[in-house]
């Protein structure tokens, strides 16, 4: 058996016969890539200590990653279609390793926050590439399966990123949670080339660079305006990329609408299996992704968990993934995409609002239901709408299919983030000011509304003070702990009540099913430039 898999793609008679192997490199690629944002939750309180960061600092800590992340995704899933999947999934793995080894060995908050960048970087050359190549190394009848694979390991980053980081902090400083990447992306990049065969696209022409511009710059900025208005204001910065993002992806539009090739067909949105299903994973990741973020901090600050603790507690959505996986595998060609899908939604709404009755006295049991609705709706649904948006795709646009599936993906986690962090920040300080406005110097008061970390950080430095005391300190703490409380019920409500209106406008959007010739509900096609075997699936 020859070290590296030679043969194309495109050039083989059957099926490979090593995909499934292959499958197990492109998942763990994708592992890493979304372990990086879900460790850092655990990591971020290390981090704030160690580096002295401010919120608006810890802010672009995070999304220092998400923005290039989104950006890039879909030009560089064009670029990988153009030249080499298999050679984008592996430049992508080299240029998130050392994004990573470059994060572990820096002490400033600047370099951190460029480390994070050249990982996003990276992260948007895997992650388009590793949807495409599945779909290329997949017959038809297998892809299902493998994609609900794909979906299944997305979910268990989720949960295993701040459990491994919690492992680490337990001995070492906040930079090894950096630094675990790396061999894991050496073991991909390895078996990349030893079990992944070669595949581009074939006869694709030349690549759509204006629009790959124009998509760079509208979803950038709006990714920007998105992080930092909601957090910090609407000042000149985030309204100025508000109004280049709207202006930006006019432009593209029109553009691509005109060109003879574009890299993103954008007619593709007038079909509703391909529009329902993008706007699914917009809703889905915005619920899912501001959820755990908050869920997350009331474990490690409100309940005392520390960041291993949290890790483990978080396992239960990992578990809860792969059973609704399973579920949907057995369910979907019986019940249809669309049943799948609204089904899922529900169930992660549902979720999400069982956290607005958290109160300062709730426990880790409050919380498990919702990280068990979470995890089933994502394995039920994710799978099929990503199924469905990948098979709207010609071979040779593949890599713009995953772009576009992972955009969506990116763009709904930021968005969940950012606007349910924010509100969740609001709704912290307007309590802490009632309960405690008048009994804290403005410095003091300032700090503790900054967020629950610098709240519980003022009462550390009162009980230290011999005219305050033991005594006031837990005053000041109790009210942290409400006031963080309250907040996320508030924030889970509104949470809840978009995530309902997102369900209600995917039902809507989302064709209904015929029942096929043997008895099994059948999608429609969604696009017409879907492969041969793809077609006949469908009529």
């Amino acid at each position: 058996m020859p070290f590296l898999a030679t043969t194309p793609v495109d050039k083989m008679t059957g099926p490979y016969a090593r995909r499934w192997w292959a499958l197990l490199v492109l998942c763990l690629s994708l592992l890493i890539v979304v372990m990086a944002n879900t460790s850092l939750i655990v990591a971020a309180p290390d981090m704030t200590k160690d580096l002295g960061l401010g919120s608006s600092d810890l802010q672009w800590v995070i999304d220092g990653y998400t923005v290039p992340y989104a950006a890039l995704m879909l030009v560089l899933g064009s670029i990988g279609d153009k030249y080499s999947r298999r050679g984008a999934l592996v430049t992508g793995l080299v240029i998130f390793a050392g994004g990573s080894v470059m994060g572990s060995l820096v002490d400033q908050t600047s370099l951190v926050i460029a480390a994070r960048a050249i990982m996003g970087v990276g992260a948007a050359v895997v992650m388009p590439a590793t949807l495409s190549l599945l779909v290329a190394i997949f017959p038809r009848r297998e892809r299902a399966r493998a994609i609900t694979a794909w979906t299944a390991t997305s979910g268990l980053a989720i949960a295993v990123g701040p459990l491994v980081a919690g492992w680490l902090l337990k001995d070492h400083a906040w930079g090894s949670t950096f630094l675990i990447n790396v061999p894991i992306a050496l073991v991909a990049v390895i078996g990349a080339l030893a079990l992944i065969p070669p595949s581009k696209a074939q006869g694709m022409g030349r690549i759509d660079v204006v629009g790959g511009l124009l998509s760079i710059v509208s979803v950038g900025s709006l990714v920007y305006a998105t992080i930092e208005g909601p957090h910090f204001g609407w000042g000149v910065g985030p309204v100025t990329a508000a109004i280049v993002a709207g202006v930006g992806l006019t432009a593209f539009v029109a553009w691509e609408l005109r060109h003879p090739h574009p890299m993103l067909d954008v007619r593709k949105f007038a079909l509703r299996p391909f529009s329902g299903s993008m706007l699914a994973v917009l809703f889905f990741f915005f619920g899912t992704f501001g959820a755990i973020y908050y869920a997350t901090q009331f474990l490690q600050f409100v309940l005392s968990y520390d960041a291993l603790e949290t890790g483990v507690r978080l396992l239960p959505l990992a578990g809860a993934v792969f059973v609704g996986a399973a579920v949907t595998g057995r369910l979907t060609p019986k019940l249809g995409m669309k049943a799948m899908v609204a089904g899922g939604m529900v169930i992660g709404t549902v979720g999400v609002l069982l956290l607005v009755p958290v109160d300062q006295g709730s426990t880790y049991t409050d919380f498990l239901p919702t990280l068990l609705l979470l995890g089933f709706a994502i394995g039920l649904s994710v799978s099929p709408a990503t199924d469905t948006i990948m098979g709207s795709f010609p071979e040779n646009e593949l890599g713009v299919g995953g772009g576009a599936n992972d955009t969506s993906l990116e763009l709904g986690g930021s968005l969940g983030i950012a606007i349910l962090g924010s509100l969740l920040g609001t709704a912290y300080r307007d309590k802490l000011t009632d309960l405690v406005g008048g009994h804290l110097p403005a410095a003091a008061l300032d700090t503790a509304k900054d967020s629950v970390g610098g709240g519980l950080a003022v009462a550390e430095q009162i009980a230290k003070t011999p005219s305050a005391g033991p005594r006031q300190a837990q005053v000041l703490v109790d009210a942290v702990h409400e006031s963080f409380a309250h907040a996320v019920a508030q924030t889970s409500l509104v949470g809840g009540i978009i995530m309902a209106a997102g369900t209600m406008i995917v039902i809507a959007v989302l064709p209904g099913w015929r029942v096929g010739r043997k008895g099994r509900p059948e999608e429609p096609a969604a696009s017409e430039g879907r492969d041969e075997e793809y077609a006949d699936s469908t009529r």
